[in-house]
């Protein structure tokens, strides 16, 4: 599993989307008792934190310790530095596991035989994931150009599961295929806006290899249109839920 996301741990925190309550909703509905959650890749613990509110503990786990050092604190979330696809927890352990835009990083073989070690018989578990962020109007335009033609090549590979809506990683479980559709929204100022694409991993890479950021460029773009009003920004969300 790579790490692309230590170097900007702080500012991921801050602007990165909140998952909608609806979703949380639905998988505790799935679940057949709420004792043992494991949060995998967990970021700075944004899910975690809402799954606390229904589970008695919540695992979450992350090879990034900046990003871990970040995250929010509850006493029954239970945080630890470990890789997805080894771990030390026992077996048959968890109701639920969930991987929120984070499993197109993951070692896909390896991470399956590790769910299938620690997922309780029936227990269910979520690939959940966003794509590119949708904004009428010229914003929007700026922003898929800034996409499409600017960082597009620094993307790596495994952003291809991103764009194919996690279809292609490889799903060994009983999948539930009548799930809902959940809206992902935020309220962002300019500022908001570009904090959170200056968290993509492929504006990291652009730097690195062009020694300036494209983010400078950007923010002019769309402050010469923008005024700092508060516009809604959608995170298009989707899932892949199976039970074991």
């Amino acid at each position: 599993m790579k790490d692309n996301f230590s170097t900007q741990s702080l500012e991921y925190a801050k602007f990165r989307p909140v998952y909608p309550q609806e979703l949380i909703d639905y998988l505790i509905s799935l679940t057949q008792s709420q004792d043992n959650c494991w949060d995998c890749g967990t970021g700075n613990g944004q899910l975690a934190v809402k799954l606390a509110e229904h589970f008695s503990k919540v695992y979450a786990t992350d090879i990034s310790e900046k990003q871990l050092t970040n995250a929010t604190q509850k006493s029954n979330i239970e945080y630890s530095k470990q890789p997805a696809e080894q771990t030390n927890f026992p077996d048959q352990h968890f109701d639920l596991i969930t991987v929120a835009q984070a499993a197109h990083w993951f070692d896909h073989d390896r991470f399956n035989m590790e769910v299938k070690r620690v997922l309780k018989p029936n227990g269910v578990i979520t690939l959940i994931g966003y794509g590119l962020v949708q904004i009428e109007g010229k914003v929007g335009e700026i922003i898929k150009d800034f996409y499409w033609n600017v960082t597009h090549p620094y993307w790596d590979p495994e952003r291809d599961h991103i764009e194919a809506a996690y279809k292609t990683i490889p799903f060994p479980y009983k999948e539930i295929e009548d799930v809902p559709s959940f809206e992902m929204k935020k309220q962002m100022r300019l500022d908001d806006l570009v904090g959170y694409i200056s968290t993509w991993s492929a504006v990291q890479h652009y730097i690195k290899k062009n020694d300036h950021s494209p983010i400078d460029k950007l923010y002019k773009d769309l402050k010469a249109i923008w005024n700092d009003k508060v516009l809604e920004v959608d995170f298009p969300i989707f899932t892949r839920i199976g039970r074991s």
